[in-house]
């Protein structure tokens, strides 16, 4: 019997707002590289994702080891990204007195 060793292909896909994505799913390559990060397992992933195959989480997680230095790069830039964000949204929409604005729009 022969084994065909033909490369599997890693199954992610970037979406229209630059988001890496297992192919065919709503799960990012963020969530799986943290939950790997704190200990979870693959099993443990997958019970989390069910949504995601078990055999794709671990080549997802067996590409992130190979290419760590490329996937943290995206994965700080993303964190840049979301902080610049919320900056801005901090800015535009600032938390002191909303307590009190909430209560003046409901007339309280």
């Amino acid at each position: 019997m022969t084994i065909a060793t033909s490369p599997e292909p890693v199954l992610l896909a970037t979406d229209a707002d630059g988001v890496v994505r297992v192919a065919g799913s709503r799960v990012t390559l963020d969530t799986l590289v943290a939950a790997f990060q704190t200990g979870d397992s693959a099993e443990e992933i997958h019970e989390q994702y069910p949504t995601v195959e078990l055999g794709d989480i671990y080549a997802v997680l067996a590409y992130y080891l190979r290419h760590t230095g490329d996937v943290d790069a995206y994965l700080d830039g993303r964190e840049q990204a979301g902080a610049s964000v919320r900056a801005t949204n901090d800015a535009r929409f600032p938390a002191e007195g909303i307590r009190a604005r909430l209560l003046a729009r409901h007339g309280s």
